[in-house]
């Protein structure tokens, strides 16, 4: 290690941050300071990757959990080499730049996932683990190691302390995954005031009961942090705890081991800083020095590359099923041949959509070899087990079933990791009343585009016994507020098999599947393929009128068999829409839209086992919203559905009361 070299460009890279954030007037400034010999030795040094080849299958991840200090990231991309110019670095912060106030993944390249929110990063950076141990399992061989990266996390007190990055954690620990290294920036400062106002805990030996290998160092100490990282390389069996002990806001003297470090507070010292340090009075300086080196770096890395370019080819020559296998994770499946592995269902079997959901997951197992499940201890009533794919763990990389044990917080976001890596496709269930525990998790997935498929079953009132702790009545609303989320509820099993292949295949965000514990039946008509693509499509006709049409019910899961037994008592005038997905319907044509929902028919009614929130834009009224605007409780299914109003005399009454409302523009909107 040239530790002078490395010396310098920590020095540079100090500069960056402070001239940033100045510019800017926002931004942290503490970690960037603080941390910065990590990330000269990391990148400057220790991690392997290709600046030119961002994605690189085998690169080493590097994950910013603490992404507020998201200049320590931009400073060491852009020096590093990456498609990251200095100009980026001027617009930190600023509208449409490369360099927004948190790292966004796939507006940065080397960005390997979105991070802020805390602790995230952490659970993501396990899932990557989980993804690279997945992915060695599969694919190396005895003469050719295709996958041995490793994942290193940068984390504060702040990732730590949040109950994601404890989850994670504990479930890295448990399997083993001695391929993640968590460097721990201990600077004993929180955002409001000094970390022992609110943390006693010794965190070395919370991370060591978790199952981590746990090292201690200075972390302003080059040497030191090169070793505590060739050691966790090297230790096999455990993932690796760096508790590195650092100074924030290392560099301006007056706010520098304080929380007024944490933010801006510093710029106005930075001038006499960066005087202190050396370094030139025009902003944004990077010496010819620091250049030399890491083009000098960026060469070394291209070897590596290249010998790793050399080891794939002779792999690909000698496995051309495994490198079929291996291409084909990069190749989006089609919904049409999905589909047609999926068997129909038996029209006079009434079948729960979860357990629609378990039958439908066997073949697409076998068509999407990249699919992984996994249940938050809830195998037994999610019903998403993939049979004869085995079980995760330490024994079994190759495991496709993964038992996150009850830990929904953490399973959205090590699922999320999984997703960013990019070959496999995770799915995790728990019970919609729970969706809540993993919220952060499921919005950036949305605001990543990940095709992370969440899946949530006992869906409504419809939970019966087990009462309102159980009985979700606004989370359906509240997950389809979450921007690019695809909230499917299925209404029997045939939608069941159109929604699972609708979240299989998605690829610029994720799917909600929602799923009934209660038998649901199977409505004749229209043919079960209609019905599958209609999920595809967001909504489908699923009674068409045979009089001129008067009224249209609209409805989702299991009230579309109760919306098409009030159409039949209705009359010939009254169509039935079932609108399984909202997002999909509303991404239609207008014409298709128009065609399936025509604006000229006034008369609407709309149906579901939830609050009527969503539906005010289709129905207009709450006089013709069939909803659950209260709490459930406790007593049979049946009972509390009629209880609570969600029957068909409902759906009737609705309907006239549409009728009497006609013409009344604006006089019943919410």
């Amino acid at each position: 290690m040239k530790t002078e070299e490395l010396k310098e460009a920590a020095k540079i890279a100090r500069g960056l941050s402070m001239d940033a954030v100045a510019k800017a007037a926002s931004g942290h400034l503490g970690l960037p300071l603080g941390a910065t010999e990590i990330g000269a030795v990391l990148f400057g040094e220790a991690l392997r990757y290709h600046p030119k080849y961002p994605r690189w299958m085998n690169r080493d991840r590097f994950v910013l959990s603490a992404g507020h200090g998201s200049m320590f990231l931009y400073s060491w991309l852009h020096l590093s080499g990456f498609d990251l110019p200095l100009e980026e670095l001027k617009q930190f912060r600023q509208l449409h730049s490369k360099t927004p106030g948190h790292p966004e993944f796939g507006e940065t390249p080397g960005v390997e996932c979105t991070t802020g929110p805390l602790g995230q990063g952490v659970g993501n950076a396990v899932g990557m683990a989980v993804a690279g141990k997945m992915a060695a399992a599969r694919f190396n061989t005895p003469e050719h190691s295709l996958f041995n990266y490793h994942i290193v996390v940068l984390a504060g007190d702040g990732c730590l302390q949040e109950g994601v990055s404890a989850e994670a954690a504990a479930f890295a620990g448990h399997q083993k995954l001695d391929n993640l290294i968590i460097f721990y920036d201990s600077n004993g400062v929180t955002l409001d005031a000094q970390a022992n106002k609110t943390q006693s805990e010794d965190t070395a030996k919370r991370f060591e009961a978790y199952g981590f290998e746990v090292q201690s160092i200075d972390g302003h100490d080059l040497s030191a942090i090169l070793a505590a990282y060739q050691r966790a390389k090297s230790t096999k069996g455990k993932p690796h705890f760096i508790v590195a002990r650092t100074q924030i806001g290392r560099g301006i003297p007056e706010v520098a081991g304080t929380f007024k470090a944490h933010g801006e507070a510093g710029v106005k010292f930075v001038p006499q800083a960066r005087q202190a340090m050396g370094l030139p009075e025009t902003p944004f300086y990077v010496s010819d020095a620091v250049k030399a080196y890491f083009k000098q770096h960026a060469e070394r890395l291209d070897h590596a590359y290249q010998a790793w370019l050399k080891t794939f080819n002779a792999w690909e020559a000698q496995h051309p099923e495994l490198a079929k296998l291996l291409h084909s994770g990069k190749t989006p499946a089609q919904p049409e041949q999905l589909l047609a592995a999926i068997p129909h269902f038996e029209v006079s079997k009434p079948v729960a959509t979860r357990d629609a959901g378990a039958a439908v997951l066997q073949p697409l197992t076998k068509a999407q070899p990249f699919f992984i499940s996994g249940s938050a201890d809830l195998h037994g009533s999610t019903k998403n087990y993939l049979k004869d794919a085995g079980d995760f763990s330490p024994e079994c990389p190759q495991g496709r079933n993964v038992y996150w044990g009850i830990r929904e917080h953490g399973m959205g976001a090590i699922m999320n990791g999984l997703a960013y890596d990019g070959l496999f496709q995770p799915s995790g269930a728990t019970f919609l009343t729970f969706s809540d525990y993993m919220r952060p998790s499921v919005r950036l997935a949305a605001l990543a585009k990940l095709n992370t498929v969440f899946i949530f079953t006992h869906d409504s009132v419809g939970v019966g016994e087990d009462g309102p702790t159980h009985q979700p009545i606004e989370m359906l609303a509240s997950l389809r507020a979450i921007p690019n989320l695809d909230v499917i509820r299925p209404g029997d099993a045939e939608e069941t098999a159109g929604a699972f292949v609708a979240a299989l295949t998605r690829r610029e965000g994720p799917t909600a599947l929602i799923l009934s514990r209660q038998a649901l039946p199977i409505a004749a008509i229209p043919s079960p393929q209609e019905k599958r693509l209609g999920v595809l499509s967001g909504a489908y006709i699923a009674l068409k009128e045979s009089a001129p049409l008067e009224l249209i019910i609209m409805a989702t899961g299991s009230e579309v068999s109760l919306a098409l037994e009030a159409a039949r008592t209705l009359g010939a005038s009254v169509r039935v829409l079932s609108m399984p997905c909202l997002e999909r319907f509303e991404r239609l044509p207008e014409a298709q839209k128009e065609l399936l929902l025509p604006s000229s028919c006034k008369q609407r009614v709309a149906v579901e086992a939830g609050v009527a929130t969503p539906w005010f834009r289709y129905a207009h009224c709450s006089k013709r919203i069939v909803s659950i605007d209260r709490f459930g409780l406790s007593a049979p299914g049946p009972t509390v559905f009629k209880e609570l109003g969600m029957h068909v005399e409902s759906i009737v009454r609705a309907a006239k009361n549409s009728k009497g409302n006609e013409g009344l523009r604006g006089a019943c909107a919410p």
